[in-house]
């Protein structure tokens, strides 16, 4: 998040002075950011069978999910949430797919790393698992 202070904005303190020592003028040009996707492994702990999964790590995510379809192509186990969650996509609007009802406890493996992670069920369309920062 960036903060922009515009000169003529600020009055007097600059416009009418010629005393400029600690201002700098800064131009910056606001581009998507690059999506950084990667392969990750994940094991179902029932029989230990590995699955790759191509993967979004997305800092602006606040858990970690599956996409419903990939779930259940890969044949995951499911278990069912007690309080069902309510998601909201990164515009503000609510998932198409409503409320998180499912979540899949897995291991994941990236690069000689492995975590045990709990992923919420929901539609991500064609992205089959998102990595957020929980």
């Amino acid at each position: 998040m960036y903060s922009v202070l515009f000169p003529e904005k600020l009055g007097n303190k600059i416009s009418g002075s010629s005393n400029t020592e600690g201002v700098r003028e800064v131009q910056c040009t606001l581009q998507p950011l690059r999506e950084v996707w990667m392969e990750i492994g994940l094991e179902k702990l029932e029989n230990h069978e590995g699955v790759v999964a191509n993967t979004l790590l997305n800092s602006g995510a606040t858990r970690l999910f599956m996409d419903i379809q990939f779930a259940k192509r890969k044949e995951f186990k499911l278990e069912r949430l007690k309080t069902p969650l309510l998601v909201q996509n990164v515009d503000g609007t609510v998932n198409v797919g409503g409320a998180i009802m499912h979540q899949v406890e897995c291991n994941m493996f990236f690069k000689g790393h492995v975590e045990r992670v709990r992923m919420d069920i929901c539609n991500l369309g064609k992205t089959e698992v998102i990595l957020g920062m929980p």
